[in-house]
């Protein structure tokens, strides 16, 4: 705990390369401390029964959501719906479970839907490090877990995700398996760092000139979609993502021209289904007649939560050793920075 808080506190001004590095390198303490905090965690009962539940947030603070709404599918007896926008569905109401996820607590679209969701009477329950959000969820009496702030969203994915877990626990929504499968993940991952970054670095040698294109499963589409807005953040590179079997339907078409600027990385799982294992086979033998440059992942874990967290580590890992070779600023964001400022304009 000490050595994490310390961590924070040299992050509190923009991070450096060198600290994005460390950001990366901190994942399983960020785990461990996330876990600290989600056990503290206390919530109000809900007034109405719980019939679904909507996580809203974007980015860095959103994308937990997609990730957790796959891993807990097969538990879960209410649907989640991850929200990333101003508005709301229409079914959302006192029978639904709202959890406002938002690092900085001041992101514009999280507090337009935010301020409807109380509108329409809600369960509010906020994750956050401070700003607007916590002021809102103060002043309403609104259950909130407090993260360490200071650091660039997309570095503390291990601080908001953990969080969902408690609160859908703490409503009855699904048991509390995940507290041993976290601890199982953390010790995973400190085992296999090393050949984590040795891996890594190889495929960001492989990937830096390229354009990445990311295939899975279509369970951890949601991992994938992290690895390719890491690529996208920290290595300032365009790439797309799909999942099979949906990608068999579609963009399996696309493929038609000989390209040797598309890059396409497999991630998998010795868990993946039968029948989707023999259409990536398949899809493989389609692709290299267009790219030679196909590289497969395989996670490492006994459980879905081990397994995605292991490729979100990797996949972390490359967007920096990318950002590296490339001699980029992984932590600059002026682009965004630009486009938040021209909105206050208006």
């Amino acid at each position: 705990m000490v050595l994490m808080d310390a961590i924070i506190l040299y992050f509190c001004a923009q991070p450096t390369q060198s600290e994005m590095k460390e950001l990366v390198a901190s994942f399983t303490a960020q785990l461990r401390q996330a876990v600290e905090i989600g056990e503290k965690a206390t919530f109000t009962p809900s007034k109405n029964p719980i019939r679904n539940v909507l996580i809203t947030g974007l980015g860095g603070s959103g994308i937990g959501g997609s990730i957790i709404n796959q891993i807990v599918e097969h538990e879960i007896k209410v649907p989640i719906t991850v929200n990333k926008d101003y508005f709301i569905p229409a079914f959302v109401g006192p029978e639904t479970l709202v959890i406002v996820s938002s690092y900085s607590g001041n992101t514009e679209e999280t507090l337009g839907a935010m301020e409807i969701a109380m509108s329409r009477g809600a369960k509010m329950v906020c994750v956050t490090s401070g700003g607007k959000v916590l002021e809102i969820a103060k002043a309403n009496g609104f259950d909130h877990i407090i993260i360490p702030g200071g650091m660039p969203p997309r570095a503390c994915l291990a601080y908001s995700f953990t969080q969902l877990f408690y609160v859908l626990h703490g409503f009855g929504l699904i048991s509390n398996s995940f507290k041993a499968d976290f601890e199982t993940s953390i010790h995973l991952l400190d085992h296999e760092e090393e050949h984590i970054c040795s891996e890594a670095y190889y495929l960001a040698e492989k990937l830096h000139k390229k354009i990445p294109v990311i295939y899975s499963q279509a369970n951890f589409e949601a991992v994938c979609i992290r690895f390719r807005q890491q690529i996208n953040e920290n290595s300032k590179m365009l790439c797309w993502h799909h999942a099979l079997p949906e990608m068999n339907h579609n963009e399996l078409v696309g493929w038609t021209i000989p390209n040797d600027k598309l890059a396409v990385v497999f991630f998998r799982n010795e868990t993946d289904y039968d029948r989707t294992k023999t259409r990536m086979e398949l899809t493989k033998e389609i692709v290299k007649k267009y790219t030679p440059y196909i590289f497969e992942v395989y996670s490492k874990g006994a459980t879905q939560l081990q397994r995605s967290l292991y490729l979100i580590h990797f996949g972390d890992w490359v967007s920096w050793y990318i950002s590296e070779i490339r001699n980029i600023d992984a932590t600059e964001v002026k682009v965004i920075d630009f486009l938040k400022g021209e909105l206050s304009k208006i």
